[in-house]
């Protein structure tokens, strides 16, 4: 008797030590910073419906999040919430609580131009876009402009976005007044603009922004490069050298039309069967380099993304607008390749709702596939949160609810007309709930809307100087060539 007592307190013992090594001291369904248990917190968020976006996808139907120094210190169940004390105490009352959601790819900029060019232009981006930003663009409407897409997208639940455009240091200055995360890149292309008056100008610029940038809390700097058939070979690999010198990101628009290839032979001499071997060939694909759009890739192309580790931005909307095609995310989610769901600028998709982007790529991939089993609510939320944090290689700091994380943090109503009832959080997020949902939205440690109101700028100001940016846009607008085309 006592030999078999010995081997079940063994096999008890062996047990114990297996639930500890895999979950951990005390409540397996808490994560907790031991060393910060039981301290004043800054801000505790009790009664939410918390999905956590961790690696195992953790939900606490009634869940508390504790937040100190900008930081997560812990996530749980309710009774988490009664070992803290804290100033400020959100009653989530059984609303969404959710990583901030992640916009992978934009030109925030461009809202100045919203709405412009949409009837019976064959090529907006040469027949509008180029003309326009050739006449209009100045610092004054950069910054003023993005001030304003930084509000739609603080208010619409966006923590993080990536950015790439001119005078990109005043992209940066109105990201940080809106008090949102950005990955901001200059773009280098072959021709000049407002801020680069010889060819590739960019260059130089970017690596000042870098400078300027580098250990900033919100902002991170990256070199962009326009697109392999608007930038040349030498001057793509010039850029990546850039980033790889400073260790930042890098991007580039990528097969987002279907001739490409032939773009960049006729243009620079360069015959490849795709632009993705094209890229590959010049050694600037890795694991810090994103691709825009991705949409014209077989599946070499794709063998070679997954090889080099590099990413994709997924921009459904936009690419649907603009009739370039559909990209195949499901075969690029199941090679495994890093990809984030972006809303491209707001001249390109007129908006820079992620809510309206995660419904979108839910439908597009079902009846494209003609499988209504694909692309389900919680990988469009997945591909919103972290998926994105992954793709722009923040991954380590945002994009999921998880201890020692920055506290990047939305809370969506679900108690709206058209949010209730909800009995599946993923499915009212991915095709129910909008920007006008979203109650509350802390971005690194700090609130930043509170009940639907913005509290780092005044509104009406920035209304005030949109307007008259409008003004000037509007007269500009009526001399672009495509209004004298029969």
């Amino acid at each position: 008797m006592k030999c078999r007592a010995k081997v079940n307190l063994s096999i008890i013992m062996l047990l114990a030590f297996l639930l500890i090594s895999t979950f951990g001291t005390g409540d397996f369904v808490t994560r907790v910073d031991a060393a910060r248990a039981n301290e004043k917190a800054d801000i505790i968020i009790k009664n939410g419906y918390i999905l956590t976006m961790n690696g195992s996808k953790e939900v606490f139907p009634k869940g508390t999040v504790v937040i100190k120094d900008k930081k997560i210190i812990a996530v749980g169940d309710e009774k988490l919430g009664n070992q803290y004390k804290a100033p400020k105490i959100i009653n989530a009352n059984g609303n969404i609580v959710m990583p901030g959601m992640i916009n992978t790819h934009n030109h925030v900029p461009m809202v100045a131009f919203r709405s412009i060019g949409e009837e019976g232009v064959g090529n907006r981006l040469f027949d509008v876009f180029f003309p326009l930003e050739g006449k209009l663009l100045s610092r004054d409407l950069i910054y003023k402009a993005s001030i304003h897409g930084a509000i739609e997208m603080a208010m619409g639940g966006v923590t993080t976005y990536a950015d790439m455009y001119y005078h990109e240091d005043e992209v940066a200055k109105a990201t940080e007044k809106i008090g949102i995360r950005g990955v901001l890149g200059e773009t280098v292309i072959s021709f000049p603009v407002v801020d680069a008056p010889e060819p590739y100008g960019g260059l130089k610029y970017a690596e000042n922004f870098i400078k300027q940038y580098q250990n900033n809390e919100l902002i991170t700097p990256s070199v962009v490069a326009h697109a392999p058939y608007t930038v040349s070979p030498e001057m793509l690999k010039a850029s990546k050298a850039l980033a790889d010198k400073y260790k930042v990101p890098f991007a580039l628009h990528a097969a987002e039309f279907p001739d490409e290839a032939q773009r960049v032979e006729s243009k620079f001499g360069q015959k490849y069967e795709s632009v993705i071997k094209y890229l590959d060939s010049l050694g600037i694909l890795d694991e810090n380099t994103m691709l825009a759009h991705a949409i014209h890739i077989d599946d070499e192309d794709i063998a070679i993304i997954k090889e080099r580790g590099a990413t994709i931005a997924h921009n459904p909307i936009a690419n649907t607008k603009g009739a370039t095609g559909v990209a195949p995310a499901i075969k690029i989610d199941k090679a495994g390749i890093r990809m984030g769901l972006g809303t491209d600028g707001p001249m390109s998709s007129n908006t820079m709702d992620v809510f309206g982007t995660m419904g979108y790529a839910a439908r597009i991939h079902k009846l494209v596939n003609k499988d209504q089993s694909l692309m389900p609510p919680s990988k469009v939320v997945e591909l919103a949160t972290i998926g994105g944090a992954k793709a722009l290689g923040l991954d380590k700091k945002v994009g999921s609810l998880e201890v020692g994380k920055y506290a990047d943090i939305i809370i969506v109503d679900v108690y709206a007309p058209n949010t209730f009832p909800t009995y599946d959080p993923y499915a009212t997020l991915a095709y129910a709930a909008g920007p006008q949902n979203v109650k509350d939205v802390i971005v690194n440690g700090k609130m930043i809307v509170e009940n639907k109101k913005l509290k780092t700028y005044d509104y009406n100001k920035n209304l005030r100087d949109m307007k008259e940016i409008y003004k000037k846009v509007a007269e500009v607008e009526k001399t672009l060539p495509y209004h004298k085309k029969p």
